[in-house]
């Protein structure tokens, strides 16, 4: 006899629906088909004692499972609750008339009880497209399917459960869920506050002209001078996800199964902060079928890459590409996939190998041309894709102890949210720039006009401090930048000025 359910594989971050087809007939062992790997191939056993566990019996006839289209890879163990259904109903072991209405995913346990999935997201959108009246899934994974409206997020713990389901004979209640009521008020769910931060107002005042423009920084400066911590508090002051911009970010975390059991929607910006020793797959993606990097589960947030000269040189160059087109693509023999990696690179790093290089109080044990080798680490390419560069200095102890209160993160946010509103109308012909810093340079000579004292200012800025050629569009950018956080239509002189000290590592002998 002949079962057919319906499952599907994730590429990406989209769906395919794939359909599982099970016959029952004579002859003798178990076949799988259809460019299964090996997770799909070893459901067998894990079917098999789930089966029985639940009385029934697995067959002893020729079995065999086609998974189509069979010309496209399928991988991991979710398929094994569909197979499972199908291998009851095919062996009419079971009668379920209602199979074809649902996409049907889980990983079986041996007992018969059920873990969660990945892509849950994904799938939920593509079996809403394809017309399917709901999707049976692990319970963990029913409140990330439940985002999607107009398809029934069926939760169940084990595989009886989908059978007594699918039979009529259990009643299980679609799990609803109100994705705007948790969208917005989880919005500002961030644990790291910028009022938790004594001193270090020039960091934060760099830190707010990144986030208003969607600038890259880098922080330079030794060891315990707040950095990371300066870091880890950027997403609080970024403005608040959109719905459409969360989505794309649970779909991404989802694919990598990164959303955690019981989760929904993502409402914050995300943060990673990989270590060093990542290879280059890790961070851009990869896999057989690729999976999302470090860069993609960024995406709408901040890729924080701390001790930057200690990553290796092909992970720090792979990102190049990516910072310029937002996006990342990757591919194969048979399938080229792209994900979205739409980010802002924060990186820090210390002076020197030792770390006090111009360090106000503790002398640099480094030799003659360590400090400029050490810096020399991360490629001219690189830093001229970060915008602003930030000296870091101690905090000194009579600022660590002050009672005065410091800005907290929300007064800084709404000044940055303005910002980006002066640039969304700005840039609303143009479908591809959210912000200043995606300006293409034919652009920021049209919007960066400044007069001819700022002209002047800049030709002698540029020539007594030795700053390089492509120091010259990221300054424009970042006093654009600075202009809005002003509310001024012009880039005046101070503008100019304050976006000038953002680029110590162009400067001539800054390390000799």
């Amino acid at each position: 006899m002949l079962a057919k359910t319906f499952g599907s594989a994730v590429y990406g971050v989209d769906a395919t629906t794939i359909t599982i087809e099970v016959n029952v007939g004579q002859g003798r062992y178990f076949y799988m088909v259809g460019l299964p790997d090996s997770a799909v191939k070893e459901s067998e056993h894990r079917v098999e004692s789930a089966i029985k566990q639940l009385g029934y019996r697995m067959p002893r006839e020729k079995v065999i499972v086609n998974l189509a289209p069979a010309d496209i890879r399928k991988e991991g163990s979710a398929y094994d609750l569909p197979i499972a259904l199908g291998i009851l109903q095919a062996s009419s072991q079971v009668e379920i008339n209602s199979l074809g209405d649902y996409i049907i995913m889980g990983e079986l346990a041996l007992d018969g009880m059920l873990r969660p999935i990945k892509g849950a997201l994904p799938i939920a959108i593509q079996a809403r497209k394809d017309g399917f009246k709901g999707f049976i899934l692990p319970k963990q994974n029913a409140s990330e399917a439940a985002i999607v409206d107009k398809l029934e997020a069926i939760g169940v713990k084990s595989l009886q459960e989908a059978v007594d389901f699918l039979k009529g004979e259990l009643v299980i209640e679609p799990l609803k869920t109100d994705t705007r009521d948790i969208f917005y008020n989880s919005q500002n769910n961030y644990s790291d506050d910028f009022a938790n931060v004594q001193g270090q107002e020039n960091i934060k005042r760099a830190l707010e002209i990144a986030a208003a423009g969607g600038h890259n920084v880098i922080m330079i400066g030794p060891p315990g001078a707040g950095k990371t911590m300066l870091a880890k508090r950027l997403p609080s002051i970024l403005p608040p996800l959109s719905l459409q911009e969360a989505l794309e970010t649970t779909k991404i975390h989802s694919v990598a199964g990164k959303l955690g059991a019981n989760s929904s929607l993502t409402s914050t910006r995300p943060f990673r902060a990989p270590h060093h020793t990542i290879s280059d797959a890790a961070l851009v993606g990869g896999g057989t079928i690729p999976q999302p990097g470090e860069i993609s589960l960024a995406n709408n947030g901040v890729l924080f890459l701390d001790e930057l000269p200690e990553f290796q040189r092909s992970v720090l160059e792979v990102m190049r590409q990516p910072l310029e087109e937002r996006k990342v693509t990757i591919s194969r023999a048979k399938m080229s996939i792209e994900f979205p990696a739409n980010f802002m690179l924060i990186a820090s790093m210390n002076p020197c190998p030792c770390g006090f290089y111009n360090h106000p109080d503790k002398d640099c044990v480094c030799g003659p041309g360590v400090v400029q080798r050490y810096l020399n680490k991360v490629s001219g390419p690189l830093l001229d894709r970060i915008d602003l560069h930030v000296e870091v200095t101690p905090v000194s102890f009579d600022e660590m102890t002050a009672n005065r209160k410091s800005e907290n993160s929300e007064t800084i946010r709404k000044r940055v949210i303005v910002a980006r509103g002066i640039q969304s109308e700005r840039f609303k012909s143009n479908n591809n720039i959210y912000n200043n810093a995606m300006m293409p340079p034919q652009m920021v000579m049209e919007i960066c006009s400044i007069s001819e004292a700022g002209k002047t200012l800049l030709k002698r800025a540029m020539e007594k401090l030795g700053l390089s050629g492509r120091a010259y569009d990221r300054i424009l950018k970042v006093s654009r930048t600075i202009a809005d956080l002003a509310g001024s239509d012009d880039i005046a002189i101070e503008h100019l000025a304050e976006a000038i000290q953002y680029r110590s590592l162009d400067r001539e002998g800054w390390a000799t």
